[in-house]
């Protein structure tokens, strides 16, 4: 079959492929948009919690706090200019008891250290009087921690995109791809198969991202890490929520512990927990666990009634750490990285990769080569 050649293709329409394309059109490059779904934002980006992080968690200098703080700044200006529905409603994580209180203020030092300065310690009375329910021997209040409507954001990246000449293909995934003179090659399926030539490729496939890269022959296989599958499953609160603000307990080695946030609509949810999985299309979310959320809530909210929590939804997110080990940081990987001219591969962009989207896009147009201006 004979190759189409096009100037740049991103693999992936999940918020960050779409920011990186929307990037790149802006920069006035030829994109066209393979998603392997039939519609934009079917995996990670469309099963999570939908809220627009802080900064705090993360090692200082790591991508991940840093394309957070940034991304964060410039998520806000987005939705605003361009009437995507958020609330900058605050966050507070609570420590549960007293042992807790010095780790909470390391969180504080840390978040600091990150560019998040805007931390204030509260006390047990001062958070009653936030959040009546709430019970807890400290906290810090995240005032710049926000929620937003995930698809809302997504469907502005994509207009954008379009509006600078971008295209999306559904229903096309990449089958396998070479590394050649003339540039990148890429076999797509689905039901109008193509071969594309092109000059650079972003590699923002998600779950699938380190699959896709295997299937492109040139790219060294040393270079193309494990990715591991942790599922993460919510539960939503069945009657009025008692928060006007997101609850997070201490972080917990692979996640964030098991947190209360509400949506745009005031629906209360809990989650995620982490399950590891190995299918990344196990999407079930079973009410036998909820018996351990049940636990995990109750030690900042012990009015929780019995019965309260039902089965919501799960979401996946693609780990470059295997269970037990340490948190590893966003991976992203240009020809320095792998010996490809022209690529970029984006590994592990799980939370805060929402939040992170258009400072990430950012970083992959300067790793093209391109001024990140025009991710903004």
């Amino acid at each position: 079959m004979s190759a189409e050649r096009i100037e740049a293709v991103v693999i992936g329409a999940g918020v960050v492929g779409l920011a990186c394309a929307r990037a790149l059109a802006l920069a006035g490059r030829e994109v066209i948009v393979l998603e392997a779904a039939d519609a934009i934002g079917t995996g990670t980006s469309s099963r999570n919690s939908e809220v627009i992080h802080a900064g705090i968690y993360y090692p200082t200098g790591s991508l991940k706090a840093r394309t957070c703080v940034a991304g964060k700044q410039a998520l806000y200006a987005y939705c605003e200019s361009h009437g995507v529905e958020h609330r900058r409603c605050g966050k507070l994580i609570v420590a549960t008891d007293e042992a807790q209180l010095a780790d909470l203020r390391a969180l504080k030092d840390k978040a600091a250290a990150n560019g998040v300065d805007d931390l204030v310690f509260k006390t047990p009375d001062e958070v009653a009087a936030l959040e009546p329910a709430v019970r807890c021997a400290g906290a810090l209040l995240s005032p710049s921690t926000g929620i937003l409507d995930s698809h809302g954001l997504m469907l502005a990246y994509q207009g954008d995109a379009e509006a600078a000449g971008a295209m999306l293909a559904f229903d096309a995934p990449v089958l396998e791809g070479a590394a050649t003179r003339e540039g990148i090659r890429l076999e797509v399926g689905g039901g109008a198969p193509m071969a594309l030539l092109a000059g650079t490729v972003v590699n923002a496939a998600g779950l699938a991202a380190s699959r896709v890269a295997r299937a492109i022959a040139g790219l060294r296989a040393d270079a193309v890490p494990e990715t591991y599958f942790a599922k993460g499953n919510y539960y939503t609160l069945a009657g009025r929520s008692p928060f006007a603000r997101l609850i997070y307990p201490m972080p917990e080695k692979a996640g964030l512990g098991v947190h209360v946030t509400v949506d745009l609509g005031g629906q209360a949810r809990f989650g995620p927990d982490v399950e590891w999985v190995e299918d990344p299309d196990d999407y079930d979310v079973d009410p036998r666990r909820a018996d351990s959320f049940y636990e995990a809530v109750r030690r900042y909210w012990p009015a929780l009634p019995d019965g309260a929590l039902l089965p919501g939804y799960a979401g996946m997110r693609p780990k470059l750490q295997a269970p037990g080990e340490p948190p590893k940081d966003f991976l992203v990987q240009g020809p320095a990285g792998h010996g490809v001219s022209g690529l970029v591969n984006l590994y592990g962009i799980e939370s805060p990769g929402l939040t992170a989207s258009l400072a990430l896009a950012g970083l992959v147009l300067e790793t093209l080569g391109e001024p990140a201006t025009a991710a903004a």
